[in-house]
């Protein structure tokens, strides 16, 4: 897996522990079950997450995807005034 991640995301990343968690969130929409990536710096409450560590190259990325196998590329963005880390599967907001 190609983990892309622009100086800005590994900077805020680190200032905020060195650790990132992205995690898939399924949601229903008119054309049935979606499944999105969620990213943050903190670990995710509620579920039992499976996390997998992954060494980003100056971070460390956790990592559960649902039982999905690894996408060919991860791409993180930082978004909004709020500076919040999204995170793609394969350049798409959805899983798959």
């Amino acid at each position: 897996m190609n983990i892309t991640a622009s100086d800005t995301v590994r900077d805020l990343v680190r200032e905020r522990g060195g650790a990132l968690y992205v995690w898939t969130c399924s949601h229903r929409c008119c054309s049935g079950p979606l499944t999105l990536l969620e990213a943050g710096t903190e670990r995710p409450a509620g579920a039992a997450w499976r996390f997998r560590r992954i060494d980003a190259g100056g971070f460390e990325l956790l990592l559960d995807l649902g039982g999905q196998s690894l996408p060919e590329e991860l791409v993180l963005e930082l978004r909004g005034r709020r500076r919040r880390i999204a995170a793609f599967w394969n350049g798409q907001a959805w899983v798959g």
